[in-house]
């Protein structure tokens, strides 16, 4: 993707030229994300909100489902390693035993999670691709590389064990020199893939509570997954700052999540105003109505929070930005700040869905990130918006997060 000397994207076609794995994958992510039409970034402040998930969850993407795969991908993989398949054949092999647990689970009654359960045999994105990165994160998966070099390095693998074993006489065959999975890695059910479920038992919910407490993350403080795995209390709340523990979070998650919530709120009314300008602009009379609505709503909201908001010391937001390695340009710190000063203006944001100086602001910010392609200038490019484009306000992934620690949850509840 071209980058301007500010470091901000511009338009262009996707280009794989020299990025690391972790940028390959994140593309990627976003690419499968720019399909849920509620959740897109129109706006480009997706660093900051992903660098603030990576923050609270670590090791989680939008795509991930459930939590039992992350057992179900290395135990395919060890199986593999096990049986010696040869680097020539190992994606087409891993492929196949992947669409076969598609299948045993779908078979088994299971539905809510199950990676491929509409695409079946031509998923695009195998459960390994999706979750090869949190592996890496929670310290199940060792090997430093992409799935691609792990592949072609199998066959060296392979000999390396061979040449352990020949020299001691005391080594097993689950001896090797370079352990690619984490040695406490709980071992796969008999049988598996036969019967699997995606419910976890006791023994493997503790494993990867002690994994998520293991997370790499971009700074020493425990992140919120790991907490609430410790808690081991479910909690049904659509934003992570309404859960019920909120009250007795450490003191670096409670100022994370003020931030975190202030941030959210106040760009939700820059997602509306950017879809109320396309319905005008298309003269969707009756879908123009309720953004109206739904801006006066917002800043009816944040009326409600005024107390709250006017003490928000954004300065420390900005260096929260900057510690969890969010990569922001020039751009996208401007229009941040601009929005900021009109949403937390009680007067300004009363006002937001008819004044051109802040139109003209989203306007120019839909240009800078897509070009030609920005749905405010051009008819065109209009025609596959389906009057909700990056609608939904931000949750920095906690419902992908909540999930996976119910799982974990029930599984804990379960006798060792």
């Amino acid at each position: 993707m071209c980058h301007n000397a500010t470091g901000e994207s511009l338009a262009s076609s996707f280009a794989w030229l020299d990025y690391s794995e972790r940028e390959r994958r994140q593309v990627r992510d976003v690419l499968d994300l720019f399909r849920e039409q509620e959740t897109r970034d129109e706006l480009g402040i997706g660093q900051i909100r992903d660098a603030f998930a990576d923050l609270l969850f670590p090791g989680t993407t939008t795509i991930m489902t459930r939590a039992r795969y992350f057992l179900f991908v290395p135990w395919i993989y060890l199986r593999l390693e096990q049986n010696r398949v040869p680097a020539k054949r190992f994606l087409s092999r891993l492929r196949e035993e992947e669409n076969r647990l598609t299948r045993i689970l779908l078979a088994s009654g299971e539905s809510e999670g199950v990676i491929g359960r509409v695409a079946g045999d031509h998923l695009q994105r195998l459960p390994s691709n999706i979750y090869w990165l949190g592996l890496r994160s929670w310290g199940i998966r060792l090997f430093p590389g992409g799935q691609a070099e792990y592949h072609r390095s199998v066959d060296s693998f392979y000999v390396s064990i061979g040449r352990a074993l020949a020299v001691r006489e005391d080594a097993s065959e689950e001896f090797d020199l370079r352990r690619n999975w984490h040695g406490s890695l709980p071992p796969a059910p008999p049988g598996f893939p036969v019967d699997a479920t995606l419910a976890l038992s006791h023994g493997e919910a503790t494993y990867l509570c002690e994994r998520i407490a293991a997370a790499d993350t971009t700074t020493t403080e425990e992140s919120l997954l790991g907490y609430l795995a410790r808690q081991g209390e479910p909690a049904h709340c659509e934003f992570v700052w309404m859960h019920p523990l909120s009250g007795d979070f450490p003191p670096h998650i409670t100022r994370w999540l003020v931030h975190m919530r202030n941030f959210s709120e106040t760009l939700h009314g820059a997602a509306l105003l950017y879809n109320l300008m396309l319905a005008e602009l298309d003269h969707r009379d009756e879908l123009a109505v309720r953004y109206r609505e739904r801006l006066s709503e917002w800043s009816a909201d944040l009326d409600a929070r005024s107390l709250q908001l006017s003490s928000w010391d954004r300065d420390d937001f900005w260096r929260l930005v900057r510690s969890s390695g969010a990569r922001t340009g020039r751009w996208t710190v401007e229009f941040v700040d601009a929005w900021l000063d009109i949403a937390l203006a009680p007067e300004r944001r009363a006002k937001v869905a008819d004044d051109a100086a802040t139109q003209e602001m989203i306007t120019r910010r839909e240009r800078q990130l897509k070009g030609a392609r920005a749905r405010l200038l051009s008819k065109r490019a209009r025609e596959n918006w389906s009057g909700a484009a990056g609608t939904r306000q931000l949750i920095y992934r906690w419902n992908i997060a909540s999930r996976m620690l119910n799982d974990i949850y029930d599984g804990l509840a379960r006798d060792a």
